[in-house]
């Protein structure tokens, strides 16, 4: 094991990269931004272990950054808001996210978020210069298993920042075989204020949106597919949902 997979398991490790990022990034969210945080009273009482956040996905790092602010404030019982970040003194650090292991190693920002707790996984592989897409690979399987066992783990089902971009197999596989709490959340307005690859600002006055909804009620014996429907519609990723923003477009269009 390299040396900074075994850093990432130590939680001291975790909290100085969680108060470092924190600290840095928290103008972002709160200053040169607006941020709208709902639904954690959905979070505050689930168990430390066994509990999966699905979430759609619009920048590689923002996103997760501002989960680790949310989870390190409900710890100090913050509802709803982030107030004054001297939650970053003593964070929430059970906790991992998956990630691409291509994006986890294309800069110095991205492994820092290594060693935030990035589950790295193989999920696209190419052929011919063209993107192929692929379920997780047993390894992978095993290690966010291994993760759930003991922590809480953020996953995004999509494996891409595109909207309305399906669902990957994988993660309704993990849900189905773990039978973890799975806790879906609608985020928007990153992809306006941050750029995908990094933290620096794309416009600055942006709406950050983070809604976390009640733990979904799963059929744990249904289909892969069915499973896999049932999360894309939670985190409003679904035909159904591009169908009504497309409406929502034309209507704006007429007006």
């Amino acid at each position: 094991m390299h040396l900074a997979e075994r850093l990432k398991h130590i939680k001291i490790v975790r909290a100085i990269v969680y108060s470092v990022l924190g600290f840095i990034t928290y103008p972002g969210l709160t200053i040169f931004n607006r941020i709208k945080i709902e639904g954690t009273e959905n979070i505050k009482n689930l168990p430390r272990h066994n509990v999966l956040f699905v979430s759609n996905h619009q920048t590689y790092f923002a996103d997760v950054i501002t989960f680790i602010h949310i989870f390190c404030a409900v710890k100090w019982r913050k509802a709803n808001r982030l107030g004054l970040p001297y939650y970053l003194l003593f964070p929430f650090t059970n906790l991992y996210f998956v990630a691409a292991e291509e994006t986890m190693n294309g800069s110095a920002i991205s492994r820092l978020f290594k060693l935030a707790g990035a589950l790295t996984v193989k999920r696209t592989w190419r052929a011919n210069g063209q993107e192929v897409r692929r379920g997780l690979d047993p390894s992978d399987t095993r290690k966010i298993k291994e993760a759930l066992d003991r922590s809480w783990v953020i996953t995004f089902p999509q494996g891409t920042t595109k909207p309305f971009a399906p669902g990957r197999k994988g993660t309704a596989f993990i849900i189905k075989h773990n039978q973890p709490i799975v806790i879906p959340v609608v985020i928007n307005g990153f992809w306006r204020a941050f750029t995908k690859k990094g933290l620096t600002f794309k416009k600055k006055g942006s709406l950050l949106s983070i809604r976390f909804k009640e733990p979904m009620v799963i059929d744990y014996s249904a289909g892969i597919d069915e499973i896999l429907e049932q999360v894309m519609d939670a985190i409003e990723q679904s035909k159904k949902y591009m169908l009504k923003g497309k409406h929502h477009w034309m209507t704006a269009l007429d007006k």
